[in-house]
């Protein structure tokens, strides 16, 4: 894995959710620092772009197997984990087999850093993993983080001189962990989408988390009295002068640029209220429910608003906009409710749920849906 490289930090991202509309610089930073740095990542690589609805996959494999050595898994993307390339290189210490409690992926790497022998484990939040489509893990269940990472240390601390995790579950959560599990060296975070990036210290531990999205990295590298971290963005590190990309990368860079054709399709002009603006969706869900309500004449529309993603729009709608704003490939369900479900007209509707239209009905919108 580490083979005639001498590494002396640790890079990881998080959340990237096939983020690679800059795939050149994207890509050209992370090779060049590969040369001296352990590359990792904390979850949710896939999903999240057209380039992922387009791909299905194939561009967020390539980069994780011509570029990083360890992975987390996330809740999004979750089934591409198991794929036999990728299972190899990921971790998690928590995730078991459901009648057996056999854990689903390798608990642990050890990598010499900086001279140290470094463990690498991971986990997924009990949250992150409830929210992974219950067909995509049937047999599967998570086991609380901290038994699991307590028992894992306990087998191996006479191995290692350091422990570092991949944790994708939030970086608040992170901060009691770290106090949880005093003999982690270094957390990195993921899963939240937060502002806290750090680098914040618990007693010993480290704990950080680089900007989701492709946009940013956090780094930890070993001193002589602990460690260390920062945290930056691509954009700081860019250069005038493309990096020259093996083979199999520049391949990979070179399916990206084919993609962003058909990304950059038009299709229609954008409606004035959502023109050359930063997209409102919780705006655009109450306009999409009052219009099935209109349309379809039905009493109630149920939509999930995070479903949608925010997005930045001109004047021109393209392919890319729209897979930007809906990635996840949800579909539209009608259910229809027995008579004796419906309400009554002395049934009041619970008013944290409503939100008035101007047909006089309401639209539910609640606001939690597969987080991160």
């Amino acid at each position: 894995m580490t083979a005639g490289r001498s590494i002396r930090q640790i890079l990881a991202t998080t959340d990237v959710h096939s983020a690679l509309g800059a795939g050149a610089s994207f890509l050209g930073h992370l090779h060049e620092a590969r040369s001296d740095s352990l590359l990792v990542d904390c979850g949710d690589f896939f999903e999240g772009t057209g380039y992922y609805r387009l791909g299905k996959g194939t561009l967020e494999r390539g980069v994780l197997l011509g570029l990083y050595d360890v992975i987390a898994p996330g809740n999004h993307g979750w089934a591409h984990y198991f794929e036999p390339a990728l299972h190899q290189r990921t971790v998690c210490a928590n995730a078991v087999d459901d009648s057996t409690g056999t854990p689903l992926f390798p608990r642990l790497r050890i990598v010499e850093v900086a001279g140290r022998s470094t463990a690498f484990t991971g986990v997924i939040g009990l949250q992150a993993f409830d929210s992974i489509p219950v067909a995509q893990r049937p047999g599967q269940r998570a086991v609380e983080p901290v038994k699991a990472l307590r028992e894992l240390m306990l087998a191996h601390h006479h191995e290692v001189d350091s422990w570092v995790l991949l944790r994708h579950s939030g970086f608040e959560e992170d901060l009691g962990l770290a106090d949880a599990c005093p003999f982690l060296d270094v957390i990195f975070a993921g899963h939240c989408h937060s502002d806290h990036t750090g680098p914040t210290r618990i007693g010993n531990t480290l704990v950080l988390k680089g900007r989701e999205l492709g946009v940013g990295y956090a780094v930890a590298t070993h001193t002589p009295d602990r460690w260390v971290g920062r945290t930056a963005l691509f954009s700081d590190a860019a250069d005038t002068t493309p990096s020259v990309l093996p083979p199999e990368l520049a391949s990979v860079r070179d399916r990206i640029a084919a993609f962003d054709a058909q990304l950059a399709e038009p299709l229609g002009r954008i409606a004035e209220p959502y023109r050359n603006d930063q997209l409102d969706r919780r705006a655009l869900a109450q306009d999409l429910a009052d219009r099935l309500r209109s349309g379809l004449g039905r009493d109630a529309v149920i939509l999930n608003e995070t479903a949608l993603r925010t997005t930045v729009l001109g004047e021109i709608l393209t392919t890319g906009d729209l897979l930007a704003i809906e990635p996840f490939a949800n579909s539209l369900v009608e259910a229809r409710r027995p008579a004796s479900h419906r309400p009554t007209a002395t049934t009041r509707k619970p008013s944290w749920l409503t939100s008035p239209s101007g047909s006089g009905r309401s639209s539910l919108l609640p606001t939690r849906f597969r987080p991160g």
